[in-house]
């Protein structure tokens, strides 16, 4: 008989809560260990709504033999050490995006997987949207002939208005926590999702970020972009803008467009379907898949299925933090290009 997989949760905020953890709550192949928050009520809280041990520390619960995973969901800054810490300790580890705050904090933590034997995911849910699975079978398949051009765009009205603290005080907006902004938030998420969907990546960038609204509880502009507009190039040769804002006041925007020279696929672009395939003559065909997630309508992910399924296959899967890290690259390759204004190449990707 098989035993379950026990999971402990590392960060109790609110993609824990409104993802993770009912996620894993409700599947019949995983028990929940336990929590540790650093505002323990939070860990309370989820133990009295799911069962589950509350943990005083990190370290006492990578400490407990029981628990053979865990989901790390605390602020940026914090993702790299614990997650380090966890794969040290013999524990499989489910990582929120961004994968960590540098190139090298990236490197390290999969090293420690390697050497530690441990699979490290990296939460990048957006490859797993049933309208971006069919949309890579049809880019895949030819559908659209040879991949010219693309825009893709993540932007809402800002973690302010939905974060598990929400204020002008969130930690989002905060440098020496965050590290980044929206960059790191929305950015991280089409970045991956376009070399998911191209099967390339990025090999070069030029971009701008911005803080152009968002202002903190003093009044002054926040220390992190609010706003990134980025060129990409891609290894197939394709040429495409990645958007990512947390100022698109009234409706959020999560799409993307795929331009071949046989026609187009648009993604959560029309209000009509969540997936259009238009040929080159102009017929439109409309693929009925599940919308797209947003801060107001979570529904399933799949993220902890897929997890799930790399702990008993022990195969990392599409979100194996070895697919992820090339996206992570590009991230910062936008950075360094928004504050040289020069155009960046990132011969690893290549």
């Amino acid at each position: 008989m098989v035993m379950n997989k026990r999971i402990g949760f590392i960060g109790c905020g609110k993609i824990a809560q409104i993802r993770h953890i009912p996620e894993f709550a409700a599947s019949q192949r995983a028990d929940i260990a336990g929590y540790f928050n650093p505002t323990a009520s939070r860990a309370e809280q989820m133990s009295a709504k799911y069962g589950g041990k509350v943990y005083s520390s990190v370290e006492e619960m990578l400490a407990d033999p029981s628990v053979d995973a865990v989901v790390v969901s605390l602020a940026n800054s914090a993702h790299a050490p614990v997650t380090i810490a966890a794969l040290k300790a013999g524990k499989d580890v489910l990582c929120e995006k961004p994968m960590a705050t540098t190139i090298s904090e990236c490197e390290d933590m999969m090293k420690a997987a390697e050497e530690s034997g441990r699979l490290l995911l990296i939460a990048q849910n957006q490859r797993l949207a049933p309208a971006h699975v069919k949309a890579k079978e049809l880019i895949d398949g030819g559908a659209i002939g040879k991949v010219i051009s693309f825009r893709t765009t993540f932007g809402h009205s800002g973690p302010e208005n939905w974060s598990i603290r929400p204020g002008l005080d969130t930690w989002f907006f905060r440098k020496d926590v965050a590290a980044m902004g929206v960059m790191a938030d929305l950015g991280i998420h089409k970045t991956d999702l376009i070399q998911y969907l191209l099967d390339c990546n990025v090999v070069g960038v030029s971009a701008k970020l911005s803080t152009l609204d968002k202002k903190g509880p003093d009044g002054l502009p926040i220390g992190v972009d609010d706003n990134a507009l980025c060129i990409y190039r891609m290894g197939n040769g394709a040429v495409g803008t990645m958007t990512a804002s947390w100022t698109y006041y009234g409706r959020e925007d999560n799409s993307t467009v795929v331009y071949g020279s046989e026609g187009m696929v648009r993604i959560y672009d029309s209000p009509s379907s969540p997936l259009q395939l238009i040929r080159r003559e102009g017929t439109v065909v409309d693929i009925d898949t599940e919308a797209i997630q947003t801060n107001d309508n979570q529904t399933f992910s799949g993220v902890a299925d897929a997890f799930l399924d790399a702990l008993y296959s022990r195969v990392s899967g599409v979100m194996g933090a070895e697919k992820v890290i090339p996206a992570m690259r590009a991230v910062f390759a936008a950075i360094e290009s928004s504050s040289s204004g020069k155009w960046i190449d990132i011969p690893e990707n290549a």
